[in-house]
This record gives structure tokens, C-alpha cells and sequence, in this order.
């Protein structure tokens, strides 16, 4: 099997998932689930995904489509397409699927794949994670990951616009 392969076999629709789901629960395996926007993949993303991964045995990426990053970043975003994010995320060696979702939240999906570990950056509070208290209604736990300080796409492209 070719790397591209390889690759391409992580992005996932809702139903591929869930299969996958079932098998990995089978075997035991803790699921991640996290979600973003992922537009320019930096340095901050890739130690948050790496922390991330270590919280159980399988990470799932929830990544919001071109439209839902609009809807939440403004009609200038994002810079890259849908498609190129989801690739970029399933290159990562740790990252074992990539879901795109078209809402504004991931919540319909995380109340389909109920994962056992739902993360976000340390940037918000539990009160603030969406799907928080369902996750935690059946027993799964929710992990505020500590971000890597300066390291923001929003930085990254005010650093491009001022060069």
C-alpha cells in the first residue's frame, strides 16, 4: 500500500468511521476526538495533536469544512481548502481519522462517535467545550491541552500580512 494511500485511507465520511470505531472498541482502545479549523498547519497544531494522541489509543480529528470555518472565522477564511487540511492532518503518523463536519460545532459528531477522551486547547474552559457534558454524562473525560505559546494561525497570517 502507497503512502498517498495511506494517507487518504483516514479521511473518513461518518459512516466509515463508525466501523472503524466499533473495531478499535473491540480491541479496547481508548478514542480521542478532538476538532478545528486546522488552516495552516503550524508548529502549535502539531504539539497539540502529539499531546493529544497521547491521551488514548486512537485520535479522530474532527475538521470543520470551507463553509463551517467561515461561518466561524469570517468570509476570509480559510486559506486552505477542505481537502488540503484533511490531508495535511492524515499525514501525521498519530492521527487515525479525519472526519469533515459542515456545522458550526462538532457536537452532532461527538454525540455519534461518543469518544472516551474529548480534548481542546488549554485556551478554553470546560464550561466552554462543546459536547463537554455529554462526554462526561456516560463516563468519558474532557482534557484541556496546554497550547504552544505564539503559535496561532491568526499570528501567523497577521506575520505574512506585515512582511
Amino acid at each position: 500500500m502507497s503512502v498517498l494511500s495511506v494517507i487518504h485511507d483516514k479521511m473518513v465520511d461518518i459512516d466509515a468511521l463508525l466501523m472503524r470505531l466499533a473495531h478499535w472498541r473491540l480491541k479496547n482502545q481508548k478514542i480521542v476526538f478532538t476538532n478545528g479549523c486546522f488552516d495552516i498547519i503550524h508548529r502549535g497544531h502539531i504539539e497539540y495533536l502529539a499531546l493529544t494522541a497521547n491521551k488514548g489509543d486512537r485520535l479522530v480529528i474532527g475538521l470543520n469544512t470551507d463553509n463551517s470555518v467561515k461561518l466561524n472565522k469570517g468570509p476570509n477564511r480559510p486559506l486552505n481548502d477542505e481537502n488540503s487540511r484533511a490531508l495535511a492532518l492524515s499525514a501525521l503518523s498519530f492521527v487515525d481519522a479525519v472526519l469533515l463536519f459542515d456545522d458550526k460545532t462538532p457536537e452532532t459528531i461527538i454525540e455519534k462517535i461518543k469518544p472516551d477522551v474529548l480534548a481542546k486547547g488549554a485556551d478554553y474552559d470546560k464550561k466552554s467545550v462543546v459536547g463537554a457534558n455529554f462526554v462526561e454524562s456516560y463516563g468519558g473525560k474532557v482534557e484541556l491541552i496546554p497550547m504552544t505559546e505564539g503559535y496561532s494561525t491568526t499570528a501567523l497570517i497577521n506575520k505574512i500580512n506585515e512582511t
